[in-house]
């Protein structure tokens, strides 16, 4: 059996082995016959030579990705272990795409950012607290958003998951609908529950939200709540009234992180209602630690007439905008 003392010397080490060192651990895994001990700056590997050059290049590729996104997380690391585990000893920055990935799922698949708008999300949610994604149905703003949300849960970044939506069409008609307060609102926020059922395992999935530890609620019911900790999603934000925005954006507590996604163009709003949403845009651009990313048709991954049914509303509304616009004759 071969020894090996690495000093840390690129990197922060605390970040680089994780929480409790925990990538660490998850490189023994891979490596079984392999141990791994981390002292200070240090880490000492003893096995075998083909493991301990293998963990190696594993470390400098780890190195890599802290020092290019600002952080780590599980994600980053299965990443980089399942290139190596593939038997394909490549630098992991030369496969396009490949830190892009933002989780991997319980089927084995994995959740990547795919089109350019996508990828500025995942880089913008690693360097900014709150992130404005703002776009056309499609474009994979909500998946995204929860991709990152259950990424930084699974990597311990945040202690929990809390998903809402604005439940605008039901109004003060909730009381009227058969059931209880839950079976009142599951249509509303079904698409967040889609999202999570291909995310994290079912048995997982039906614990945490059973301990809360992953919340599904309508916008309403976040008023008089500080949420620390916490990975927050507000969805369809722009049936968001101006008020309910400035109250979701307040909850956000220590060590929290919030994804606002919406289309400004799907408001269901009444006319006399402005849209917290848009509001948010003009009010909170150029603070420090707040973002926006702007998703547009080119990021639509759906059927391919998607595409073409939000091109063909786009000009039927500028058209009606710029007639309505014309001077009227006497």
């Amino acid at each position: 059996m071969t020894e090996k003392r690495i000093v840390i010397d690129k990197a922060e080490p605390l970040l680089l082995f994780g929480f409790n060192d925990i990538y660490l651990k998850r490189i023994e895994l891979t490596f079984p016959q392999a141990h791994i001990t981390a002292r200070g700056n240090q880490v000492i590997l003893k096995g075998s030579d083909a493991e301990i050059t293998a963990i190696s290049r594993v470390l400098e590729e780890m190195t890599v990705l802290l020092n290019r996104n600002g952080n780590l997380t599980e994600n980053d690391v299965d990443t980089v272990l399942a290139l190596f585990a593939s038997g394909d000893g490549s630098s992991l920055s030369a496969v396009p795409g490949s830190h892009h990935t933002v989780l991997f799922t319980p089927s084995g698949g994995s959740v990547k950012a795919k089109t350019p708008n996508q990828i500025k999300l995942v880089e913008t949610a690693r360097k900014n607290d709150i992130v404005f994604a703002i776009g056309p149905a499609g474009t994979g703003k909500t998946y995204t958003a929860v991709a990152l949300a259950a990424a930084a849960l699974k990597s311990k970044q945040v202690k929990r998951i809390v998903l809402c939506r604005p439940a605008v069409e039901a109004g003060e008609r909730l009381g009227f609908l058969p059931g209880d307060l839950k079976e009142k609102v599951d249509p509303y926020l079904r698409p967040l529950y889609d999202a999570l059922e291909d995310m994290v395992p079912k048995e997982n999935l039906k614990s945490f939200m059973e301990n809360n530890i992953i919340e599904i609620v309508p916008l309403a019911y976040m008023r008089g709540r500080t949420l620390n900790a916490a990975f927050v999603i507000l969805d369809e934000a722009q049936n968001a009234t101006a008020l309910q925005m400035k109250m979701f954006l307040t909850r956000i507590g220590a060590n929290s992180r919030a994804i606002i996604t919406g289309d400004l163009t799907q408001t269901d709003l009444s006319y006399r209602e402005v849209s917290g949403l848009a509001q948010a845009r003009e009010i909170l651009d150029g603070i420090e630690g707040i973002d926006f990313v702007y998703f547009d048709q080119g990021d639509v991954l759906r059927h391919r007439l998607v595409k073409e049914i939000i091109n063909a509303y786009s000009r039927f509304y500028d058209e009606e905008k710029n007639g309505n616009d014309k001077p009227k004759s006497a």
